[in-house]
């Protein structure tokens, strides 16, 4: 038994096989069983690369909405922007690599399989719980944002946020255990009604645009390097980073739906490609229309910048109306699609018994059933108990930055030691493009402690009790079966035959 993992030899096969069930414990077929793989099967071709593009922008689009003007009070226009840009790159660099990794190993894994491949059972573990804490942690935070937009609309009536909280959990992840397509489908029109909103948007705002605005915060005249456009000095910068972020926080998660994808290998690239280069256009629309607007002091600490841009202190106009409404389609889109990558990350993880098994089983529509509703429970309880969507939401970011930095290690470490894998697609600029973003991820991950230094003990107090978890249980009944794992045992034996 090598490496901890029980079970029979690895198949050459790294897709989910399907077959009877051999009859084990409780009718799964054992860990090392035909059945316990048919009991954990996802719904192939499900997805096509409309649909995942879609599901790419539906991760990002809520943080176009808010968030990022924080960043405005960390490092001002010039700050903000200069973070904005490097966190493009970063993630324009991690998509072109991860493109490559999902087409070597389009599994629900996503980056825990790549980082498993590369980095060994560690390494895979490492990646998969920061990109778990990031996919728990977002749709609570998001959820108790969603209450707080409704109570400032004033739409239902509600004067708390925990009954909203609760209906957004109960109603989408029931959508969900309705099956993938279904969801998907529902995901793609809200995310095109608030994609169609930021674009309204930016139309009407830049009809105001005053570039004297850009400049309006006082500047600090102790911070180093300190101007009208860093009026926190260059330090301002490197702080703002995280909230730079937020313009694509969560689109490398459309990996995580490969095993319901038509032609994988194709249509994984090709749509992570065109999310990010729609996110992109949004962010510079929405910061250089917002910002220009209304000036960068006005909206720098509003929960709700875009409607501050378009009517300042004044009444709402039908416009504004209209974008405040939208902004709610956002929260759902981000909301929605973030709980179905955090249930396919879980779903993966117990598949191959790094988590516990009963995690990934799936019902008769092929859905993660427990993967939904243990994390949904999980959410609700923490967003209905702190109410602090701002302090989890730093959180997930920190698990984001996380695993950036592991997954695109992952991309180099494959790339120096296997380079005559199959690679149906590859990444241009090769490993010197995941370079960029492994130092660029890096300095996000410092930058998140700048931010919110109890968000980062809370993250790594959750990753202590992850590693203990591993450490001391799960590392030692892992399944050779499950299609990352049988996908590095293939590579180990293949390096034994080279060796002899």
């Amino acid at each position: 038994m090598a490496d901890g993992i029980d079970s029979r030899p690895a198949s050459p096969d790294p897709a989910p096989r399907t077959g009877p069930a051999p009859g084990g414990p409780h009718g799964d077929g054992g860990p090392g069983g035909e059945g316990y793989l048919e009991r954990r099967a996802l719904r192939r071709g499900s997805a096509g690369w409309l649909l995942l593009t879609g599901l790419g922008v539906a991760y990002v689009v809520s943080g176009d909405f808010s968030g990022w003007n924080f960043g405005l009070a960390e490092g001002g226009f010039g700050g903000l922007a200069v973070a904005a840009v490097l966190m493009g790159l970063m993630y324009t660099c991690l998509v072109f690599a991860l493109a490559e990794l999902a087409s070597i190993l389009p599994t629900a894994g996503g980056g825990y399989g790549f980082a498993r491949r590369a980095l060994g059972t560690w390494g895979g573990f490492l990646t998969g719980t920061a990109i778990l804490i990031e996919y728990v942690l977002a749709p609570a935070a998001i959820s108790v944002f969603i209450g707080d937009y409704v109570e400032s609309l004033g739409l239902f009536g509600l004067e708390a946020g925990w009954p909203l909280q609760l209906a957004c959990f109960a109603i989408f992840v029931g959508i969900h255990l309705c099956g993938v397509g279904e969801a998907l489908r529902f995901s793609f029109v809200v995310t095109g009604v608030a994609v169609a909103a930021l674009l309204i948007f930016a139309v009407g705002a830049f009809t105001e645009f005053d570039s004297a605005g850009l400049t309006d915060i006082p500047v600090d005249p102790d911070a180093f390097g300190a101007s009208s456009w860093l009026p926190f000095g260059l330090l301002g910068i490197w702080a703002a980073l995280p909230f730079g972020m937020w313009f694509f926080l969560g689109v490398e998660g459309v990996p995580l739906a490969a095993e319901e994808t038509r032609n994988p290998a194709r249509t994984l690239p090709r749509a992570m490609a065109l999310a990010m280069g729609v996110l992109l256009l949004l962010a510079l629309l929405t910061f250089l229309a917002a910002t220009g607007a209304r000036g960068a002091a006005a909206i720098q600490d509003t929960g709700n910048p875009l409607v501050v841009a378009l009517q300042g202190d004044g009444d709402p106009t039908p416009l504004s109306r209209f974008v405040n409404y939208a902004g709610l389609a956002g929260l759902v889109a981000s909301f929605f699609s973030l709980v179905y990558a955090g249930s396919r990350q879980l779903f993966a993880l117990s598949r191959a018994g790094y988590l516990p098994r009963p995690l990934s089983l799936t019902n008769r529509r092929k859905v993660p059933y427990l993967g939904l509703l243990v994390p949904g429970a999980i959410g609700f309880s923490l967003a209905a108990a702190t109410g602090d969507g701002a302090r989890m939401l730093n959180v997930a970011v920190l698990g984001a930055t996380i695993s950036y930095a592991l997954m695109a290690l992952s991309h180099i470490v494959l790339r120096r030691r296997e380079p005559g894998l199959e690679r149906p697609y590859r990444t241009p600029g090769g490993a010197a493009t995941s370079t960029v973003a492994l130092v660029l991820a890096a300095a996000a991950l410092v930058a998140t402690f700048l931010v919110d230094p109890g968000a980062a003990v809370v993250a790594l107090g959750v990753y202590a009790v992850a590693v203990a978890y591993f450490a001391f249980y799960s590392r030692h009944r892992l399944v050779a079966t499950a299609p990352e794992e049988e996908f590095a045992a293939l590579a180990a034996a293949e390096a034994e035959l080279r060796k002899d």
